[in-house]
C-alpha cells in the first residue's frame, strides 16, 4: 500500500487472506466480527483497548457555551460522549521511523 492511500477493510481481509491462509470470505467475515465487537463495547460505554497499537476512548463532554464566530453570539453546546484514539507508544514509534 502507497503512502496517503485508504486502507480498507477489503484490504484488511486480503492481508489475512494472504498471510494467514483463510479463505477471502472467512477473511472478510473475521475483519467483520472484529469491528462488530470493538463497535458493541464502545456503545455499551466500554473503552477498547489493541496493545501495541493503540486505545479507543470514551469522553463525556459537559455542556458548555460556544460562541458563533460569525456574529458572536453566545450558543450552548449540549453535553455529548465523544471517541477518542490514542496510539500507543510502539505505534508512535514506527511512524516516526516510516518519516
Amino acid at each position: 500500500m502507497a503512502a496517503g492511500e485508504t486502507l480498507t477493510r477489503a484490504d484488511l481481509a486480503e492481508s489475512i487472506h494472504t498471510k494467514v491462509g483463510l479463505s477471502r470470505a472467512d477473511s472478510a467475515r473475521f475483519v467483520e466480527d472484529i469491528l462488530t465487537h470493538m463497535c458493541e463495547s464502545l456503545s455499551r460505554g466500554d473503552n477498547v483497548k489493541i496493545s501495541g497499537f493503540g486505545s479507543f476512548i470514551l469522553r463525556d463532554k459537559g455542556e458548555r457555551i460556544g460562541r458563533n464566530p460569525k456574529t458572536g453570539v453566545e450558543v450552548p453546546i449540549a453535553p455529548r460522549r465523544v471517541l477518542t484514539f490514542r496510539a500507543s507508544q510502539m505505534l508512535r514509534d514506527r511512524i516516526v521511523e516510516a518519516d
